[in-house]
C-alpha cells in the first residue's frame, strides 16, 4: 500500500499501486486535467507511471519549467509525425529539446520550403486536435531493430545498433507514429500547447561532416 508524499508534506495513502494521473485525480479534476508529467523520487516520469512503493511526488503542469520541457520534447515528436504524414519518404533521426525550443533532423530528397513549414505546422495543429493518446512501451534492442528495419528507417536502425544488445529500450507511440525515446511525454497530443516552426538549417548526421547532410527544422 503506497503512501504518496506531496511537496507540501501532505501524505496520501492508496490501497494499491497508483499512477501519477490517479494521484492528481484524487486531488482535484482540474489538476488531473492539467497534469503533464510527475517527478517521483526526483525522477521525471509520465503521468501513466505507476507508483508501487512509498514515494515523494510532484505533479508537473505547464506552469512548471519541467512541464515546459516536456511540452517542447513532445512537440518535436508531433512535428516528426506531421512531416511523415505529409512527406512519407522522409526519414526521422533525432529530435531533442534545446534552449528555448526544439528541433528534429530529417533526411529528405529536397530542401523543405517556407510553404512546407506552414503545412507542417498546420498538420501538427490537426494532430494535436485529434487528442491522440501518447503511449510508452518497452522492447529489446533486437525487436526494435526489426521494427524500424521493417519501417525502412535506416537512421533509427543505426542508432539502435549502437546500443548494447541487452539494454531494454523505451518507445513512445501516438497514432501512426512511434519513436525511440527516454521520455517523458505529455499524456495526449491535445496538451501540446502553442507552437511555432521557425526555420530550417542543414545538419550533418551525427555531427560528422563525412556523413549525409540532413535538414533540421527548429520550433
Amino acid at each position: 500500500m503506497p503512501v504518496v508524499t506531496l511537496p507540501d508534506g501532505t501524505q496520501k495513502p492508496f490501497n494499491s499501486p497508483v499512477s501519477v494521473h490517479q494521484v492528481a485525480e484524487s486531488i482535484s479534476p482540474g489538476l488531473a486535467k492539467a497534469a503533464l508529467a510527475g517527478r517521483v523520487a526526483g525522477e521525471l516520469v509520465d503521468t501513466s507511471h505507476v507508483i508501487e512503493q512509498d514515494s515523494q511526488l510532484a505533479i508537473i503542469t505547464g506552469r512548471d519549467d519541467d512541464g515546459l520541457q516536456v511540452i517542447r520534447h513532445s512537440c518535436a515528436h508531433l512535428m516528426a509525425q506531421a512531416v511523415q504524414q505529409l512527406f512519407p519518404s522522409a526519414q526521422v533521426t533525432i529530435g531533442p529539446v534545446v534552449g528555448d525550443g526544439f528541433y528534429y533532423d530529417f533526411a529528405y530528397e529536397r530542401p523543405f520550403t517556407p510553404e512546407d513549414l506552414e503545412a507542417i505546422e498546420n498538420k501538427m495543429a490537426e494532430i494535436a486536435k485529434q487528442d491522440l493518446t501518447v503511449e510508452r512501451s518497452v522492447m529489446s534492442r533486437d525487436a526494435a531493430v526489426a521494427l524500424f528495419e521493417g519501417m525502412g528507417e535506416k537512421y533509427k536502425v543505426e542508432i539502435l545498433e549502437s546500443i548494447p544488445g541487452d539494454e531494454e529500450l523505451s518507445f513512445y507511440k501516438q497514432g501512426d507514429f512511434i519513436d525511440l525515446c527516454r521520455g517523458p511525454h505529455i499524456p495526449s497530443t491535445s496538451k501540446s500547447g502553442a507552437f511555432k516552426l521557425i526555420k530550417v538549417a542543414g545538419a550533418y548526421w551525427r555531427g560528422d561532416s563525412s556523413n549525409e547532410m540532413l535538414q533540421r527544422i527548429y520550433g
